[in-house]
């Protein structure tokens, strides 16, 4: 290989690189490119490879020439890749760009479901009577959710088509009373408590579900009468139903008081009148109540001196009456539509 020959072919080969280079438009391509003119399988590294074939007195002279196209080539490479960086970084922001002057995104807010309002109401009202709110586990222990609250073995609440066995002594609690036994053994009175949590029947029908929403009002202290318990429920149904509303106490039966009373407030609908929701009678049902059975007050350990009285209702039916819904099932659904009605 002579000389002129060398100088040639490093002439034509930067030409001709060069030539490539500048018509190259992403770095998809110039590193394509990169590998061609600088890797081990490119024409430069071919000519590296022969100059040992050249006479000593050329080879020096033949390695400068090669090293310095492969500076120049990589010195022209690295600008045009810099080039192509900006105008890819430029290019993906203008397609990511945020017109500040186009109307945002309306984002709907969420809230509390009717349920969680009325339960979180019905707290406020009670709260400036001194109630306080405890909690307790939703698989209980037979003898909390039935024998600590007088109901007997073979009480039809006990049956398995009432109740959800998940084990010999253990079911999903019925009502949430257990807890106010729990409270009675761990607290010594004067207790003043509210328990509100889901509970679970094995029953489900257009006006029942297998789970659903309870709220309990527990007050022991010694002197506690009957009026005391009226006087507390009519508070409670003004507050919740507006003050012109009245409330009836009809006799009734439960294993945990005694005596015992359904509670009625005056119709929402036709404000006592008589319409087609209250059948006519000018009054609806809301919670059942009594006086702590002292059979209960054995079991949890209190004194005899000891009088009380507890009441009980169900957060959906509540609900229902509040904001005058007719289909329980609604609450179940999650229909947005629904649910925004209640924000």
């Amino acid at each position: 290989m002579s000389k002129p020959d060398l100088k040639t072919l490093i002439s034509e080969l930067e030409g001709k690189l060069k030539k490539e280079l500048s018509s190259v438009g992403n770095l998809k391509d110039l590193e394509e490119l990169k590998i061609k003119a600088l890797g081990k399988k490119s024409e430069l590294y071919s000519i590296l490879r022969n100059i040992g074939e050249l006479p000593p007195e050329e080879r020096k002279h033949a390695g400068e020439s090669v090293n310095k196209l492969k500076t120049i080539l990589e010195e022209e490479i690295s600008k045009v890749e810099s080039e192509l960086k900006k105008k890819a970084g430029a290019e993906k922001l203008s397609a990511e760009a945020v017109d500040i002057t186009m109307p945002g995104d309306y984002i709907r807010k969420g809230s509390l479901h009717p349920v969680a309002q009325i339960m979180e109401e019905i707290v406020e009202i009670f709260k400036p009577l001194g109630y306080s709110v405890v909690h307790g586990p939703e698989i209980e222990h037979e003898f909390f959710n039935f024998d600590a609250l007088n109901i007997p073995g073979d009480h039809p609440a006990r049956d398995m088509q009432d109740t959800f066995y998940l084990g010999k002594d253990t079911v999903l609690r019925t009502h949430t009373s257990p807890v106010q036994a729990r409270t009675m053994m761990q607290t010594k009175p004067p207790v003043r408590v509210l328990s509100p949590g889901k509970v679970y029947r094995s029953d489900y029908d257009v006006t029942h579900t297998p789970m659903f929403h309870q709220i309990e009002g527990l007050y022991v202290d010694e002197g506690i009468k009957f009026s005391h318990l009226k006087g507390t429920l009519l508070y409670f149904a003004k507050r919740m139903f507006g003050q012109d509303t009245s409330i009836r106490l009809r006799p009734s039966y439960f294993s945990f008081t005694e005596p015992s009373a359904e509670v009625d407030v005056t119709c929402v609908a036709c404000k006592g009148k008589g319409c087609r929701i209250c059948k006519g009678t000018g009054w609806l049902e809301i919670l059942g109540c009594g006086m702590v059975n002292p059979n209960v007050f054995k079991q949890v350990g209190y004194p005899e001196t000891m009088t009380g009285f507890a009441f009980g209702m169900g957060l959906e039916r509540i609900a229902m009456l509040k904001y005058k819904i007719n289909d329980l099932r609604l609450f179940f659904e999650n229909d947005v539509r629904f649910l925004r009605q209640f924000k």
